[in-house]
């Protein structure tokens, strides 16, 4: 029969239905139990890491997992990879019997590959992508990390706030928070409340709802004509479609059946069969009309994701600044060990000297323990040069790695392959041209500019926000009824119903199949057209929130002005700060000259008998003095020009450095800093070419 037949079929559909589900969750379920990778374990002692290659898995994550051909792929978690918190293999290729050979280049490779900071923030990039996505799927997003870490110790930005080698740390703090690098960064010390704020959005992604429902009642009556109870069984299956759509229109769809089945004598049909189904299409007119109010967190995500770029370009710049701050401070430090010993050694010789005379009655006892008065002095600062050494080799480890659990890598002494090297002649730049170039340059104003683009795309939403809503919809639908007559009726007087009448014997059942053909055929058809109109009276919220958002912009204009301020005046004092540090150059070495004829004077009046080695002592400690204000006094050089290339925004471009190195976590264009020289003492030695030896010529036969 038609309604058996039907009843069959619907059985069976609801069977598919249930096995697809329980099939997706099972395969859900699996999926997020699939193991993690394994954490590195830590190395052997005395052995090194075998490294891999640690590229960050950078992905697109703003683009949806496709349905097809798996179809439950959209419903499953997607697998994202731990951290790989190994070194890189250049860790490796830089040791050399023990120790490290680094280069400023090689430092700052090491830094883009390894460098936490930079680690950190490249999670900020997926992050923003899952933003974008999330916004067109209808969600509204706001949050954005803009922020810069400074988390790497001794390695603070410009090198400008402390005296090199005035302490074991260097210059420069050791955790700042976002934003206290240079002139701020985006939207930093700005209020953002009104943003996002518009008219409500409907979700762009279809949303498919279903409700499959058994029902078995017993109804009790308390009338004396009726039976005692009334046994009622209700098969439920409803859908539903909604989706929204970027111009501001919503399209709902409903369809709801039902079958009913009772033993009420007073039931016409039983089994009862309806069906009905609307289609409902609305468009909004006034509030929330248009692609800008309902597209807002689509394009204010993807200026944030815009902004996560440039806040990862300033976490570079931070980083590698940074980097060549410590490694300048390395560069001091070894070299400050190396005037140290030196002074040491000349003291320690001289005492011998004296020794040697005061046995022979040449000279008394006093220069000696004058002379072992300075060997302590100095000894003491060759223990403070070397303890320092051994901090900033700590420090720069540290920033230049991701961990330092390899006792090899901990232990080993890192020497610096590079050294500072002062220009003979400074290039000249006119000052406006740098101001230009840090104005085109500067990440922190292209972050204010895209921040102010956001603002504008916000106050567009909010003022439409003002306007009552007005919302234009139509429909259309149907129902349909079927079902077979219910025995325990009484047949009505003709004409009778189309279900016909079982006392008269002509029983006409309408299956579902029937009943759908009444939704189609116009057999009950609902349709109409209207306009739904609601106006909030004095509208005080909405006001608000427009002027609000209106003194939010300016005040984001005004922080811009500020910024581009701090700028001019960073630049200004970023070069005036090399010329003052130029100059301090050339008066240490001055200074280094005058002691060192000084002293070598003082030497020859103390061979001809006219001084004394106290006063050779003197000139040598005020050699050794002026000597490591000269190596201080270059450090403070190369770091002003790291602080001039930062402030006017052409660090990466002059280094030669690939953001998209850094991106990835992987250096393929090796750096190229500038204004470096390498060691001359760290060369391999090329041996004098021996003249080639006469070989005689073979005697050939018959001659002697």
């Amino acid at each position: 029969m038609p309604f058996a037949r039907s009843k069959s079929t619907a059985r069976l559909i609801a069977g598919v239905v249930l096995t697809v589900i329980l099939l997706a969750s099972v395969w859900a379920q699996q999926s997020q139990s699939v193991p993690s990778a394994p954490l590195p374990q830590a190395p052997q002692p005395g052995q090194l890491q075998v490294q891999t290659p640690g590229q960050f898995g950078l992905k697109d994550y703003s683009k949806p997992r496709s349905a097809f051909p798996n179809v439950s792929a959209p419903y499953a978690p997607q697998p994202v990879a731990p951290p790989n918190l190994n070194n890189t293999p250049r860790v490796d290729q830089l040791f050399h019997d023990g120790k490290i050979m680094l280069s400023i280049d090689d430092a700052v490779a090491l830094a883009l590959e390894n460098n936490l900071d930079i680690m950190l923030a490249r999670y900020n990039l997926n992050i923003a992508d899952t933003d974008i996505l999330r916004a067109k799927a209808g969600d509204s997003i706001l949050g954005v990390n803009a922020g810069v870490v400074q988390n790497t110790p001794g390695g603070g930005t410009g090198g400008l706030s402390g005296t090199v080698g005035s302490g074991p740390v260097g210059s420069g703090p050791g955790g700042t928070t976002a934003g206290s690098a240079g002139a701020g960064t985006g939207t930093n010390g700005l209020v953002s409340s009104t943003l996002g704020i518009g008219a409500p959005i409907t979700s762009f992604d279809p949303v498919l709802s279903s409700t499959l429902q058994i029902d078995h009642n017993n109804i009790l009556s308390s009338s004396s004509f009726a039976v005692p109870s009334t046994a009622q069984n209700t098969g439920t299956a409803d859908f539903s479609y909604l989706q929204g759509f970027h111009w501001g229109t919503n399209l709902a769809v409903g369809f709801n059946n039902s079958r009913l089945t009772s033993s009420s004598p007073f039931a016409s049909l039983s089994p009862n069969l309806s069906a009905n189904f609307q289609a409902r299409v609305t468009q909004t007119l006034l509030q929330g009309f248009g692609f800008l109010p309902n597209t807002r967190f689509i394009r204010i995500a993807k200026n944030n994701r815009e902004i996560s770029d440039v806040a990862f370009r300033l976490q570079v710049i931070t980083t590698v600044d940074q980097i060549e701050n410590i490694y300048w401070d390395l560069v001091y430090a070894y070299e400050n060990v190396r005037v140290q010993q030196e002074a040491l050694a000349f003291a320690q010789k001289t005492l011998d000297d004296d020794k040697k005379q005061v046995k022979f009655g040449t000279l008394p006892p006093i220069q000696v323990v004058s002379a072992e008065s300075t060997v302590a002095t100095d000894q003491q600062a060759v223990i403070l040069a070397q303890t320092n050494l051994e901090l900033q080799q700590l420090l720069i480890k540290n920033a230049l790695s991701r961990n330092l659990e390899d006792p090899a890598l901990g232990e080993a002494a890192v020497v610096p392959t590079s050294t500072m090297q002062v220009p003979q002649q400074e290039p000249i730049v006119p000052i406006q041209d740098m101001i230009n170039d840090a104005l085109s340059h500067r990440a922190e104003l292209a972050e204010s500019r895209i921040d102010l683009n956001s603002r504008e795309i916000n106050i567009k939403a909010v003022r439409n926000a003002m306007l009552p809503t007005l919302d234009l919809f139509a429909y259309y639908g149907g129902s349909g009824l079927g079902g077979t007559q219910n025995p325990a009726n009484i047949c009505p007087p003709p004409p009778q119903t189309r279900f016909g009448c079982h006392i008269a014997g002509s029983i006409s059942p309408v299956g579902y199949g029937g009943t759908l053909n009444d939704l189609v055929n116009s057999a009950a058809p609902d349709k109409g057209v209207g306009l739904t109109l609601n106006i909030p009276l004095r509208n005080r919220a909405a006001q608000g929130n427009q002027v609000r958002a209106e003194l939010e912009y300016h005040q984001a204009q005004v922080r811009r002005q500020q910024i581009e301020n701090q700028v001019r005046i960073e630049v200004r004092n970023a070069q005036f700060t090399l010329r003052q540090n130029r100059a301090a150059v050339e008066a240490a070495r001055a200074a280094v000259e005058f002691a060192r004829q000084s002293l070598d004077s003082e030497q020859k009046k103390l061979q001809a008998g006219v001084s004394t080695p106290t006063l050779v002592l003197q000139n040598q400690s005020a050699l050794t003095t002026n000597e490591s204000n000269l190596v201080s006094a270059m450090a403070a050089y190369e770091k002003s020009r790291v602080e001039l290339d930062r402030a006017t925004g052409t660090l990466l471009d002059h280094a030669g450095i690939q953001v998209a190195d850094a991106e990835r976590g992987q250096v393929t264009h090796m750096p190229n800093v500038p204004y470096v020289a390498p060691r001359q003492d760290l060369q391999p030695q090329v041996p004098p070419e021996q003249p080639q030896q006469q070989v005689p010529p073979t005697p050939q036969s018959g001659q002697m």
